[in-house]
């Protein structure tokens, strides 16, 4: 049966509401960053006057936030990787070796799903202070693996179990050790729970406030969250500042999103094909 007319109109114009909810608030971030602080005050839902660099430009330059922006980047890329590498191979192992104690391996990387790491904040502090890695940031790049190791470990764990062993054992008849099973044969077919460990890990990095607030003090290591916090003065706020630096802050999350995307579903479409 046919979908009247105004059924379907009625689908295109909730979806047009969503979308217009959704992208509203990051146009308004855009526009605001060109204003002037007057112009964000007097005219906030206008479009600017001119379109002028200069906030950009002052925040990357009179803010240190260059120096904010390339501390997240280091965190957020040594974070991800250093997740995918090791939660791979565990669900890798865990998923193709059976042992005396695979199951309560695999329970022991569960619990970590289940315990908040926020609940355990004084004693990471105080093994942070005992290594001497406060001020430092890696510092939070032990938290954040420690954080996201285990949901990828869970995640990999059951798209391993749907790969056949065929290709593994192909493999091995070719002369292939046990490593070059998995990074050259099992590891190109994960694609699409690489994409998604690295999408959702990478969005927890760097726009994590809570843990640059417990771990960094110095001016040098801090990074984008817990930096943009000298735009806000005590008696007054640089509002075209901080929304100039939130829109450069947004761009590598937003340039990340479409290539994981795109390798989840050339994943998904190789897999298919296969």
């Amino acid at each position: 049966m046919r979908t009247k007319w105004y059924q379907q109109g009625l689908k295109y114009a909730i979806l047009l509401f969503f979308t217009f909810t959704f992208f509203y608030p990051i146009f308004l971030m855009i526009t605001s960053s060109f204003k002037t602080k007057l112009e964000i005050f007097t005219s906030p839902l206008s479009l600017p006057t001119s379109f002028s660099f200069q906030n950009y430009i002052d925040v990357w330059d009179k803010v240190n936030f260059s120096g904010y922006f390339w501390n997240s980047v280091i965190v957020s890329v040594l974070s991800v990787t250093i997740v995918i590498f090791v939660s791979s191979l565990a669900g890798f192992y865990l998923a193709r070796y059976s042992f005396k104690w695979n199951g309560a391996v695999l329970f022991f990387f569960m619990v970590g799903l289940m315990l908040p790491m926020k609940l355990a904040i004084i004693p990471l502090y105080l093994i942070m202070r005992d290594f001497g890695l406060l001020n430092s940031i890696f510092s939070l790049v032990f938290v954040y693996c420690a954080g996201g190791i285990p949901f990828a470990v869970f995640l990999f764990y059951g798209f391993f179990r749907t790969i056949p062993k065929d290709f593994e054992h192909s493999a091995r008849l070719d002369g292939c050790n046990e490593f070059q099973v998995y990074y050259h044969i099992v590891l190109p077919l994960m694609k699409p729970p690489i994409a998604i460990v690295g999408i959702l890990n990478l969005v927890n990095v760097w726009n994590d406030f809570f843990y640059p607030l417990i771990f960094i003090r110095s001016e040098e290591s801090r990074t984008i969250p817990l930096g943009m916090l000298t735009l806000f003065g005590e008696y007054d706020t640089e509002w075209n500042l901080l929304f100039a630096g939130l829109t450069i802050s947004s761009l590598p999350l937003l340039i990340a999103f479409l290539i994981a995307s795109r390798v989840f579903i050339d994943g998904l479409t190789s897999g298919a094909m296969k």
